[in-house]
């Protein structure tokens, strides 16, 4: 098998995960072939598009910054393949970015910024500072695939597991979350806020999410997973735990949600859905149990 060939079914893979590893087994990547090895982040920008760049030198204590991308036909994948860093700032396009450890990282432990990027296979673990989140995420076409994120801690801010907003930062679109575990996780596992919902700055649309086969554990919050101002929503598969009141909260103007009859919520919460009168149209789904 080509070396592209390689990475496209080595993702394609990844992609079909259900994210049920361990809790006690970081996930390591799916050991892509490099096709290109560079001795430090800063050569990593020599990289080609379909290149599979290993960084051989020593990152554990630098944040890995991916600022170059390839084409839509050949993104540049960045393989980690268990390599330890102190965090991911990704602002480029047509990346995929897999395989990476960070143990108590800057928060957000990774940072999204970018159009057709997939982020699959890394481990976030305890990230510190900030607000504390795990993983942000701005643009369009985005994969956030069978990734481990576990320990935010509240002692920081709003720690989510997962978040994006539209304040100064790129409105999300087509957005696929699949197969990921948030383990530990003291506020929301997605916090996901659109343009117009009071607090962003109005332009463009939060939109089109497929939030599916997840495993999400919230301590402190009201709700595993909130939205406000995201429209056509398609939530299935996902198991909920920890002891909020609702599993999934709808809330200003996020319509046209599809909630699965399949997503499965732990005895410790009292109703899966809670929604606004503003969200109702277009909502497919379980009896809401009250208000998001």
């Amino acid at each position: 098998m080509g070396m592209r060939a390689f990475a496209v079914a080595a993702m394609i893979a990844a992609a079909t995960m259900t994210g049920q590893a361990s809790a006690a087994e970081p996930v390591t990547g799916a050991g892509l072939e490099c096709t290109r090895h560079v001795s430090g982040q800063v050569d990593a920008r020599s990289a080609e598009p379909g290149d599979v760049v290993c960084i051989d030198g020593p990152l554990q204590a630098d944040r890995l910054e991916i600022t170059k991308g390839g084409t839509p036909e050949k993104p540049i994948t960045y393989a980690g393949n268990g390599k330890s860093v102190g965090g991911i700032t990704i602002e480029a396009d047509n990346v995929i970015v897999d395989g990476y450890l960070m143990d108590k990282p800057e928060a957000p432990g990774i940072w999204l910024e970018g159009n057709n990027v997939t982020v699959q296979n890394n481990t976030v673990t305890n990230p510190r500072d900030g607000d504390g989140d795990g993983l942000r995420f701005f643009g369009e076409d985005l994969r956030i695939l069978n990734n481990k994120i576990s320990g935010t801690s509240n002692d920081n801010g709003h720690a989510d597991c997962m978040q994006t907003y539209a304040s100064d930062t790129p409105p999300s679109k087509n957005v696929l979350i699949e197969g990921n575990r948030c383990e530990r996780i003291d506020n929301m596992c997605l916090m996901a806020e659109g343009p117009n919902d009071g607090e962003g700055d109005g332009e463009g649309h939060t939109s089109d999410f497929t939030i599916r086969k997840n495993f999400c554990e919230t301590l402190e919050a009201s709700q595993n997973l909130m939205f406000e101002d995201v429209q056509n929503l398609v939530i299935e598969g996902n198991e909920f735990a920890g002891d909020p009141v609702k599993a999934i909260g709808l809330d200003k103007g996020s319509t046209g949600a599809h909630v699965g009859f399949d997503n499965v919520k732990g005895p410790e919460i009292e109703y899966l859905v809670g929604i606004d009168e503003s969200s109702k149209p277009g909502y497919v789904g379980p009896e809401p149990g009250g208000g998001p």
